[in-house]
This record gives structure tokens, sequence and C-alpha cells, in this order.
């Protein structure tokens, strides 16, 4: 999920864990564990040249179980040989530092996994990347109270139990959140199957999300032989089903699919994604259609798009950039969200 969210996850974590025993300075250590696998967005530049591979670093290994398990420990353990000094000698252990940079950094990449872009636990054992795609990448109803709970443990001092009392009230409320994003997705899938039945569509499997910033409108989409189908639903319509039909034509012919570029980009968006030529140029965009667009009725809003051109011997994708629509488009959405 988004920075804010992940820094407040870890900031519950490290207060868990040291909260008695260093106050406030465990809400920053554990802020910065739970930030810490995100740093794979910096070094996957360090490493590779090329923005394909960048992107598909990004949730890799320093979102896996394996980064957690090894590094955790060794961070925690040089984090307390610096910290363990003068008057601090001998407030903490060793081990409450590698339980509070387990817990901060492990919590980072389950916590992502719910959303849809696909987290790789298993690395280096598998790249299968999961993705619940239950909750939006953002989602103000999961951070915000979260936020004022943890905001509101600042102003205890270390020893007072009313700290972990609101700990816990912001563990246990996005918990239920969460749970409450699981059930509306079981819903929504069954609204889906029933919708595109009747429209007729001959689909080989689909998947839906909610769109940005809620959990109340959601996009699902369907694949075809050579379209994608694509509608919304929100659980405010009057009547149980998606409208907003889009039909996608795939358009995968127009480049060779199977090149190891362009079949890395197509493992990143899980095969849902189409092509289009960009005119007077030989670069062409790539949608990865997993994401909805901002016009409910109009595919061409769609934010999360790559322009591919040849660099050298290989497709290279130009940074992300994403162009958002204007004030009219951002109007549908909200109304769109609205039931209207």
């Amino acid at each position: 999920m988004d920075s804010l969210t992940q820094i407040v996850l870890g900031a519950a974590c490290g207060e868990v864990v040291l909260g008695k025993k260093i106050g406030n300075k465990a809400l920053l250590f554990g802020a910065i564990g739970g930030t810490i696998p995100d740093l794979d967005v910096f070094i996957g530049r360090l490493i590779f040249n090329n923005e394909i591979d960048i992107n598909a670093f990004h949730r890799g290994f320093m979102h896996s179980f394996v980064f957690a398990i090894v590094f955790a420990p060794l961070i925690g353990y040089a984090v307390h040989w610096l910290y363990n000094r003068g008057k601090r000698q001998c407030t903490t252990t060793p081990k409450d530092w590698m339980l509070l940079f387990f817990l901060s950094i492990f919590t980072h990449p389950i916590l992502d996994s719910f959303t849809p872009y696909g987290t790789q636990l298993f690395t280096p054992f598998s790249n299968y990347r999961v993705g619940f795609n239950t909750i939006a990448v953002v989602d103000p109803l999961y951070t915000l109270p979260f936020l004022i709970c943890m905001i509101a443990v600042l102003f205890y001092k270390r020893q007072n139990p009313k700290r972990l009392t609101w700990t816990k009230m912001g563990i246990y409320i996005s918990c239920l959140y969460l749970l409450l994003t699981c059930i509306n997705k079981l819903y929504v899938n069954t609204i889906f199957k029933q919708s595109i039945a009747e429209k007729g569509f001959a689909y080989t499997r689909f998947q839906s999300q909610p769109t940005i910033f809620n959990n109340v409108l959601w996009y699902g989409i369907a694949e075809g032989e050579d379209a994608y189908y694509a509608g919304f639903y929100s659980i405010l319509d009057k009547n149980p089903e998606f409208s907003n039909w889009n039909v996608i034509e795939k358009q995968h012919n127009i480049i060779n699919t199977e090149n190891r570029d362009i079949k890395l980009l197509r493992w990143f968006s899980n095969d849902y994604f189409n092509l289009k030529p960009i005119k007077n140029t030989d670069d062409i965009e790539y949608t990865d259609l997993r994401y909805p667009f901002l016009d409910p009725n109009d595919a061409k809003t769609s934010v999360f798009k790559f322009q591919l051109f040849m660099d050298g011997p290989r497709w290279n994708i130009k940074p992300f950039a994403p162009d958002f629509p204007d004030e009219t488009s951002w109007s549908l959405f909200f109304n769109r969200i609205k039931g209207e």
C-alpha cells in the first residue's frame, strides 16, 4: 500500500515490541522498518538500467518472507549495537530489536498482498505474485483511523497502559476493515459473474478489485479471445449488477509478445494488457488493464500505461508518469462511487 500506511503499520509494530522501554522512539524505528521493503524502488535503479526490469524488481525479493527472516535479525542487531550506548545501555536487548524489525518488515508485504499490484512473497523460490485484490493501494478508510490511534499514542508516557490500548485499537480497526474488504470481494465476484453471464460475453477468466481511494466502487475485467470486457459496480448501486461495460481490443499481434521484455511486462500485469500503436512513432502504448480507468465509460482514461520503445536490442519503457484525467473525469468517477 502507500508509504504512509506502511509507516503507520510499522510504527504500531514498534510500539507493541518496545514502546514500554523506549517510548516514542519505538514508533520511529518501527516506521523505519515498515519503510525498508519499499527501498527496492531505489535499489532497483542501482542494479538495472532498463525500466521494465526496475518495475519487475519492485515488490520482489525485498518484499519476500526470506528477506524478512534473513535481514530483520541483521538490521536489529546492528541497530541495537548503535543504540546500546551511554544512558541507553542495557535498556534494550538484541532480541527486542530483532523482533521489532522482523514484525515491521514482515507485515509490510503481507498488507501489500491484499492490493492488486501483487507481491512476490516466495522469492527466490517462486516469482508468483500474491494479490488478493481486496483493497486499493490507497484507501483512507484503512489508513486514517489507524493513523489517529497512533498519533494518540504519542501523548502518553511510555509506561502508561493507554499507549498499548490505542495501538491495539488501531490494529483491530484496520484488521476488521481488511476483513470487510475480503467479504466485499466475495460478494462483488458473485455480482460480476451474474452480470457477465447476462451480457453474454464469452470469457476464460476474470478478476475484480476496488477502485482507488475506496472499497465501494469495484472494477471487474474478463478476458475473451480477442478482447477484454471491463465493467463497474458500486455497492451503492440500486441494481446489483455491473454496468459501464467497455470492450477493449487486445491487439496483441502488433508486436512479438514472446519477446523476453514483453513477457516480463505480461507477467507483471498478469496478462491483462492491451497494445496500441502511437501515431507518427514506432513506439507502442502498453496499458495494464488490471487497474480501472477514472472515467468508467472511457477506457482511454486508464492511468496505468507505459510507452514502449526500442532501446538498442531491447524493449524499454519510459519512466511511469501517469497522465491524470481532467476535473470532469474525476467528477464522473466520484459520482459513480455514489451509485450515480
